[in-house]
């Protein structure tokens, strides 16, 4: 930059940007129908600069927001978007995360021939096809998971490009609800266009250059963090329960070296990638290492890609974190990413233990589920995660029966499922003596019990069935969590299955506690 910022515009600029972030969000979550995005806020918006790096985020989901600049590079280099435009996509092997996940991204003009920034918002659709209702299956290869959308144009000109939606909703199983949360996200994308707009009109080019500075400011503050840990190298190893077709335990390992005021993680020695959907893309890699450092910083610090200059990520190729195109990766936004989570904090619980928590509950226990509907005779589907147990931390207990880490959704209240969707909710309280014992313990799981009323679909992908969430500091590991059948409640189902459910059998999912922190007692 020509000159120093002043630091009072630039504090304004911060709250401007990533209020227009937010406003995008409020559009998405009010305009939608599905419980999953109107009720869980299971999205997020953003907005980038004119090279398409972040400059702003909403309080939204973290898997998503560390990952989409990826997407929306997918999408400038591919299509190269103009006045008008709107591109849709949700190829994990462009940014993506996983294919319910669909991204939407506009660029913002102004009357140039160059964009000058773009906004994008990702939603979590309750199916976008595939093999199980839900788009959340069992798979061996990402087809079989659903529709995969490379960046095409959804609005040409600000017209429609029809042949992208008559194509995308002959694939699904509920085109009425698609198209609406697609609506959404389309005018949560005007939304912030309009607001960049009317930014712009009354700052011009200062706005542009104070793009630049949050940047900048960002990377001076994660630098400034990393120079207060000490420098050295710690490792750590945790792994997943298993795939859901055979394989496991699968081993993720990181070693993790903080050098001056850079850090690098490099995943040397993870699992190959798997026949199953645990395989995560780079982008969630990125996402998680990112998440967690941002952690270790102090309030106000903007939230931009400038907080990832000075981290360096390491994959090994054809790894679990770097799998060849086309390998399945429904589970690995979800469930790989937490465990991601768990061995960065489990590392640099080396360099800062009295700043670091014990694992939390390590899982989203997805549930995804299908069927018609005896009320209206239509198609329903319907996906939602549940919360768990948070790890004891260094100055106090874990809280229980909360969203925790890359999940930053909410609880679908009873009421609202029961009207979306034939299921009764029979049981839904805190799952007691599930955190791990300690000095801080840890939070309490759930314990959710649901009564199909008609014949469903249904597929669980969940993690830390076969052992718990760790404890730190001497503390105790968090009880596994259990999916049980009524009929057959002493005989846990898989951590990860699909099973047709008749109508009036029910499904019980106990979820994780978290792990206790410290030793009881002292």
């Amino acid at each position: 930059m020509s000159s120093a910022p002043d630091p009072v515009t630039l504090e304004v600029y911060r709250h401007l940007f990533a209020a227009v972030a937010d406003e995008m969000g409020v559009t998405l979550q009010r305009t939608a129908s599905s419980p999953n995005i109107k009720e869980r806020r299971d999205y997020s918006c953003a907005v980038f600069d004119d090279q398409g790096r972040m400059v702003a985020q909403g309080d939204d989901m973290p898997v998503h927001l560390g990952s989409m600049p990826a997407s929306v590079a997918a999408a400038i280099a591919e299509l190269d978007p103009g006045p008008g435009d709107v591109v849709i996509l949700n190829d994990p092997y462009r940014g993506g995360t996983h294919l319910p996940d669909i991204t939407m991204v506009a660029p913002l003009c102004c009357g140039r021939d160059e964009p000058i920034f773009y906004v994008a918002n990702r939603a979590h659709h309750a199916d976008i096809g595939g093999a199980q209702p839900g788009s959340m299956p069992l798979a061996r290869e990402l087809i079989q998971e659903g529709l995969v959308i490379p960046p095409v144009h959804w609005l040409r000109g600000g017209q429609p490009v029809e042949v992208t939606r008559r194509f995308l909703l002959a694939n699904v199983r509920t085109p009425a609800e698609r198209m609406s949360d697609l609506a959404a996200q389309q005018a949560s994308l005007q939304v912030g266009l309009r607001r960049l707009e009317e930014m712009h009109q009354r700052r011009g080019e200062e706005m542009m250059a104070y793009a630049g500075h949050l940047l900048d400011r960002a990377e001076r503050s994660m630098r400034a963090m990393l120079r207060g840990l000490p420098d050295g190298v710690h490792t750590f190893t945790d792994q997943l329960d298993d795939d859901g077709l055979g394989s496991g335990p699968l081993v993720i390992q990181v070693r993790l070296e903080v050098k001056g005021e850079t850090a690098t993680a490099d995943f040397a020695g993870t699992a190959p990638a798997s026949e199953g959907g645990v395989n995560a893309v780079p982008a969630i890699v990125l996402s998680a290492v990112s998440y967690a450092f941002r952690t270790l910083l102090p309030p106000g610090v903007p939230q931009n890609a400038g907080l990832d200059r000075p981290l360096e990520v390491k994959l090994p190729p054809g790894s679990l974190l770097d799998p060849p195109p086309g390998h399945a990766v429904a589970a690995g936004n979800v469930e790989t990413s937490q465990r991601l989570v768990d061995v960065v904090f489990g590392a640099l619980a080396g360099f800062v233990p009295d700043r670091i928590a014990a694992a939390s509950q390590g899982t989203m226990n997805n549930l995804a589920l299908g069927g018609r509907d005896p009320r209206s005779g239509l198609p329903f589907t319907y996906y939602e995660t549940m919360a768990g147990g948070h790890g004891g931390r260094p100055d106090g207990p874990g809280m229980s029966g909360r969203h925790s880490h890359m999940t930053n959704s909410l609880n679908t209240p009873v009421e609202a499922l029961e009207h979306a969707i034939p299921v009764r909710v029979e049981r839904y309280t805190l799952r007691e003596g599930s955190g791990g014992a300690g000095l801080h313990p840890g939070g309490e799981g759930l314990i959710r019990t649901l009564r199909f009323l008609t014949d469903t679909d249904v597929t669980v992908l969940s993690e830390r069935r076969s052992r718990g969430p760790y404890g730190l500091e001497g503390g105790e590991s968090g009880m596994p969590g259990r999916n049980t059948l009524e009929s057959e409640p002493e005989k846990p189902l898989p951590g990860k299955f699909t099973r047709l459910f008749r109508a009036g059998e029910a499904l019980t999912i106990e979820t994780p506690g978290g792990g206790g922190w410290g030793v009881r007692g002292e």
